[in-house]
Formats: C-alpha cells, structure tokens, sequence
C-alpha cells in the first residue's frame, strides 16, 4: 500500500511548433497530491536523446525520496523513443509509462517517418519496451509498461497517485508546467 507521503517524479512533455526542441518537464508529487518539487529539461524533435535527457532530469530534481518515475509517453518529441530499462537502471527505481489512447502502436508511425539506421534504432527501442497493458483508473482507461515492478505493483502505484479522471497527478502536474515552460520558451 502507498503511503500519503510517498512520492513520484512525473515527466510529461509539451511542443511548440517551429522549434527542434521539445520542453519535459518534471514534477515531484506526493500520493496525497501535494506537489513537492518543479524541474525542466528538454529533448530534440525527432531525435534519440530522449532517455538521456529524462535521466539528466531526475537526476536534476535531485530527489532520490521520489520512488517512482512515471512518464507520460514512450515515444516524445515525434519518435524520440525512451528506452525504460535505461531509465531504470540509470534511475534506480522504478518505471512506469502511462499512455491515455488505444492504438495500435507506434511501429507503423516510426516506419514511415524514419529510414536506415535512425529506423533501426528507434524500432529496436520500441520492440525493447515491455508489453503495453490496459487498466482502469477511475472511470478512464489507461495503457502502462512497467520495468522495476511487477504490473500489480504498477497499478497499485498509478491508483494510488490518480485523485480524478486517468491521469495519475505526477504526470498531470508535470504535463501543465511542461506546457507552462514551453509557452514562455523563446521561438
């Protein structure tokens, strides 16, 4: 059982037309819903340097109290696909990534986007990714990937840190200053 007290990084990106740059943005939340910390970041549009730059991000919030990084998508700033067991390892703690659609994956998307090795390299990421499995979070449902944690201990993390709708608090939080930053970010 998650304790009131206990805390998560939510990381959640926002893009601006125009730029290569993608904002993330960082928010250290507790399961009771208290926000405890803000950190931004960045990772380029179409690029491969996605997961280096959530990792430089919980290191950034220098927040080892936080036992959970939950992010708010696998494939940010158009295919930059995040390698979660890096994450993890690079982290020491847990992973959890929540997508809010149904669908039928990214891999059509990332083949006719992308050729040659920058193809290889991103399907080779995608195909790494733990298996994308569907829960309820309140009356929504959700798709998530867990790496550190069995699946049930996942769940039982995303509903502890979901007070309304599906969208669990730290990524919600982390997903409004991500859009915040990148509205006040120069062009």
């Amino acid at each position: 059982m998650t304790k009131p007290g206990t805390r998560a990084l939510g990381i959640a990106e926002s893009y601006r037309s125009g730029r290569d740059q993608s904002t993330l943005a960082g928010a250290v939340v507790r399961a009771d819903g208290v926000v405890d910390g803000l950190a931004y970041g960045s990772c380029t549009v179409g690029g491969t340097d996605a997961t280096d730059a959530v990792t430089s991000l919980v290191d950034d919030t220098a927040r080892p109290d936080a036992r959970y990084v939950l992010v708010g998508a696998v494939a940010p700033a158009w295919y930059n696909v995040l390698e979660l067991s890096t994450i993890h390892e690079r982290c020491d703690r847990p992973v959890i990534a929540v997508t809010f659609e149904a669908s039928d994956g990214l891999e059509d998307g990332i083949r006719e986007a992308f050729d040659g090795a920058a193809l290889e390299h991103r399907l080779e990421a995608y195909h790494d990714l733990p298996e994308r499995r569907a829960l309820s979070l309140g009356d929504d449902t959700v798709y998530a990937r867990a790496v550190g944690c069995e699946f049930t201990a996942a769940t039982e993390v995303l509903e502890a840190f979901t007070h309304s709708g599906g969208r669990p608090e730290p990524i919600r939080v982390a997903r409004l200053a991500a859009r915040a930053a990148d509205r006040y970010a120069p062009a």
